[in-house]
């Protein structure tokens, strides 16, 4: 004789079994995303520290007297005051700004790093806060006034850099025109002053950065900034997969500052213009 079959006990019974199914996977996931999260020792600490690189205007650089400015700068220790830390800035090799993120020297990247999905594989992005892109900068006795005339020329770009990634990944914008000249130098400060000596045609550089150098040098009209057809470029904070918690928080402060005009008066004080995220 067949058993019968309580269907609406089955039912109920196997919703409780998805339930308690879908409540441990979202334990796991919770405990597995949270596991390297150091929020705890920050706010123990009352410390974070900040890698980037310190010639790279106008986002961090230091002026006659040695002080640490610039956009990044201001913007990062304005985040951190509103979160009732201490913000300490450790200058690195731009090279090796993943690993020292990753081995703990530092607690994020923030420094016009732009956001690029070989970047996102390594670091998780906070929202982006600013927009930029990339050009060439060149000295009008070269004579370059298009991408086409970099043909037998020599570019210099910066190790590690967003520019070096694009040059790259889209070779019909630049490459293809240029060969195989190409330098690379771990500061842009070190490449623009090899473009001033003649050893490199044009460097390519974020706008903001040539913008600025251009701008300060003593014979503004001796230069050319040329525009490459890259598109425009984002730029994020770069933390640490697991560090869940500071990256929300620094998000918050952010989305705050975009509202309340901080990321504006930043802005207008290095760019003399609004900010353009």
């Amino acid at each position: 004789m067949k058993k019968k079959i309580n269907w609406r006990r089955q039912i109920i019974g196997n919703g409780i079994v998805l339930v308690v199914l879908a409540l441990l996977v979202g334990f796991v996931w919770y405990r597995t995303s949270h596991a390297n999260d150091t929020w705890r020792k920050v706010t123990a600490d009352k410390t974070v520290v900040v890698g980037l690189d310190d010639t790279f205007v106008p986002m961090g650089y230091r002026d006659k007297s040695g002080k640490l400015i610039g956009f990044d700068v201001d913007l990062a220790r304005a985040t951190f005051k509103k979160l009732g830390l201490q913000v300490k800035f450790q200058a690195i090799d731009w090279s090796m700004k993943e690993t020292e993120l990753d081995t703990g020297h530092i607690d994020m990247i923030w420094n016009g790093y732009t956001m690029t999905p070989a970047r996102a594989k390594k670091v998780a992005f906070s929202v982006p806060y600013h927009n930029d892109s990339q050009v060439l900068v060149t000295l009008k006795r070269n004579q370059i006034d298009t991408i086409k005339q970099m043909a037998g020329k020599t570019l210099a770009v910066q190790t590690g850099s967003a520019g070096l990634t694009v040059f790259n990944e889209k070779p019909k914008v630049l490459k293809d025109f240029l060969g195989s000249a190409l330098v690379q130098y771990d500061t842009f400060d070190k490449a623009l002053n090899d473009l001033q000596v003649g050893r490199v045609s044009a460097v390519l550089i974020d706008m903001d950065y040539a913008r600025y150098y251009v701008a300060h040098e003593p014979n503004p009209a001796d230069f050319e900034i040329i525009k490459t057809g890259y598109g425009e470029d984002a730029y994020g904070v770069g933390f640490r997969k697991g560090d869940v918690t500071l990256r929300e928080k620094v998000n918050q402060v952010l989305t705050s500052f975009k509202k309340d005009g901080t990321l504006d008066k930043v802005s207008e004080r290095y760019f003399g213009t609004k900010n353009n995220d």
